[in-house]
């Protein structure tokens, strides 16, 4: 994706509009997004076939596809603000409709311009792109795969094997293959192939069962088998040899796909649990108005503030792969790892909140916070598990501790990154890494954020409360990455305190972006922006880090349940709203 021109982000606003306006619209009796509708096809385990069919017709698809290649792609960032959005209504159909844009990445950072533009034709046509990476008996471990494909006699690939648990692999017209071109295997002896089946004849592949699922029970969640299948040479996606570096980088991105679809699945969590709290809130058994316990608002204020601080990572992940390219090889690890393990988090607080009323009739489509923690589960399988991720990041613990402790960012790139309405530079491909080229940014320009923060508290336009949570944020950054640096382990040996400096590491990095997003906001404001939602990011953050947190900083959860329960049917507003410019005063420091 190499569009000339930065990309608008008046234009990404405009088409999230649109579509939230258009879900709204099909949440009718017998429409394809009621409540009704979607739980019916959970309980029958159905695809989603006409709630796909209506994100076709507003034009989804054309959305997966970059710019050059036929698409409107040129901004990440909107993206992953549109599956977001209908994550927030139905996590089952965002999976099932966002795994085109997710099987396509490979081509779109690899492939031969003409095959990029061949895909971007089928896919605008409506085709739909799977990506089969796992196997029966290998998992995640993609070095040990056996499908495999070798020269055929007249030229182009014999494919044959069996790919199993893929998301789209019966309903998917093409998929991207991942298989073995060199018998004695290892990074360079993998290839990947982008396999169209109206060029298969039917002897030459066959589709597996359905897999039934815990969650995403509608998903075409299945597998594929080939049979000596002819590809041509052009079916190739890069080099012989090339595919799990293509893979890799290719998670770069998908990894932040996955992490927004976490983000709508958080909406529609704390929206279902927010409609029922305040219902029983303001109806009591008398007709008199309930106020919620202490207890419950600061859980309700707790869950707020994890959903905020999962989107600022989230925000700047999906900005970082136009402006950070070279650095995603963290910033998607972390992204991937954090966002749906705090989501999951954030669910299990609710159901504990509601108690029974949480788990009761399942099925019933007013009642569906059961059915969002049951298909959450599986975004944090997606392309790679928490543990997976945490492990990518501490191989790289070495880089990011020096890069730290130099005093080594990308000023430039992070302050794009960190500015939600600001026009991205066109995505360079050919910049993404196998390991980050940088160090990470977000984090290594903490302790410049801070300074900045005091500077802008010293006149006036902060408050005291932010700068010494702030401080009490750096300070743990900097004790974080000494342990990094002096952590020493073998790749086959990582010890558990490895796993623990990375979740750290996560949580540094989540309350950066969200400081860093809010000074960025700051600085091009005419009047102060709004404490709240940050410092109820860096109380939670350091809650979790375990670092001392004031009796009377907490009560900042208080402002943020209040505020939830306020508008309980609206969605909870996210940053990029928060951070939207305005005439008027967003609020004032607190």
């Amino acid at each position: 994706m190499t569009t000339a021109s930065r990309a608008t982000p008046t234009h990404g606003t405009e088409a999230v509009e649109r579509l939230t306006r258009l879900l709204d619209e099909l949440t009718g009796p017998g429409l394809p997004f009621s409540p009704e509708a979607l739980a019916a096809l959970d309980r029958t385990q159905d695809f989603p076939a006409a709630a796909c069919q209506a994100l076709d017709t507003f034009g989804l698809r054309r959305r997966y596809v970059p710019a050059e290649h036929g698409g409107t792609l040129d901004d990440f960032g909107t993206v992953m603000r549109l599956l977001r959005t209908v994550s927030r209504t139905d996590l089952t159909v965002a999976v099932s409709h966002g795994k085109t844009y997710l099987g396509a990445v490979a081509t779109w950072i690899a492939g031969e311009p003409e095959a990029a533009r061949r895909l971007g034709r089928r896919i605008s046509d409506g085709a739909s792109v799977s990506c089969a990476l796992t196997e029966r008996h290998h998992g995640s471990d993609l070095l040990a795969g056996e499908v495999v494909a070798t020269p055929a006699p007249g030229g182009g690939w014999l494919l044959s094997g069996e790919k199993w648990l893929i998301n789209l692999a019966t309903r998917a017209d093409l998929v991207t293959v991942l298989a073995r071109t060199d018998d004695n295997g290892g990074p360079r002896g993998f290839s990947l192939f982008l396999v169209d089946k109206a060029r298969l004849a039917p002897e030459h592949f066959s589709h597996l069962p359905k897999v039934p699922t815990y969650g995403i029970r509608g998903a075409d969640i299945s597998g594929i088998a080939f049979h000596d299948a002819p590809l041509p040479e052009d079916a190739l996606i890069g080099r012989p040899g090339e595919g799990i570096e293509i893979i890799v980088k290719a998670l770069h991105l998908t990894r932040t796909g996955c992490a927004a679809m976490s983000l709508g699945a958080g909406d529609h969590a704390l929206a279902l649990a927010a409609t029922f709290l305040a219902g029983a809130f303001l109806a009591g058994a008398d007709g008199g108005r309930l106020a919620p316990g202490p207890h419950l608002r600061r859980e309700l204020g707790e869950a707020a503030a994890g959903l905020l601080l999962a989107d600022a990572t989230g925000l700047v992940a999906a900005r970082s792969l136009h402006a950070l390219t070279g650095e995603m090889s963290v910033v998607s690890a972390v992204a991937k790892a954090y966002v749906p393990a705090e989501v999951d988090d954030l669910i299990a607080r609710l159901l504990h909140l509601l108690g029974p009323y949480g788990l009761l009739d399942p099925d019933d489509p007013h009642r569906g916070l059961a059915k969002v923690e049951r298909d959450h589960r599986i975004i944090g399988i997606f392309d790679g598990s928490s543990l997976v991720n945490r492990n990518a990041l501490i191989e790289q613990f070495p880089r990011i501790a020096r890069g730290y402790a130099k005093g080594r960012w990308d000023a430039d790139g992070l302050a794009e990154a960190t500015s939600p309405h600001v026009p991205l530079r066109p995505f360079r491909p050919r910049a993404l890494g196998l390991v980050s080229s940088g160090g990470c940014s977000v984090v290594a320009g903490l302790p410049a954020a801070v300074a900045e923060l005091r500077d802008l508290a010293g006149r006036g336009h902060a408050s005291a409360p932010l700068t010494t949570l702030a401080g009490r944020l750096f300070d743990a950054a900097d004790r974080l990455h000494e342990d990094m640096a002096a952590i020493r382990f073998s790749p086959r040996a990582v010890p558990v305190r490895a796993f623990e400096l990375a979740e750290r590491f996560e949580l540094c990095f989540a309350a950066a972006s969200a400081l860093q997003l809010w000074l960025r906001a700051a600085t091009r404001a005419e009047h102060p922006r709004s404490e709240t939602w940050l410092l109820g990011c860096l109380v939670k953050a350091l809650t979790d880090l375990r670092e001392p947190v004031d009796d009377a900083d907490r009560a900042v959860l208080d402002d943020l349940a209040d505020e939830v329960l306020a508008h309980p049917s609206a969605p909870f507003p996210s940053i990029h709203d928060r951070l939207e410019p305005t005439g008027s005063p967003e609020g004032t420091a607190q």
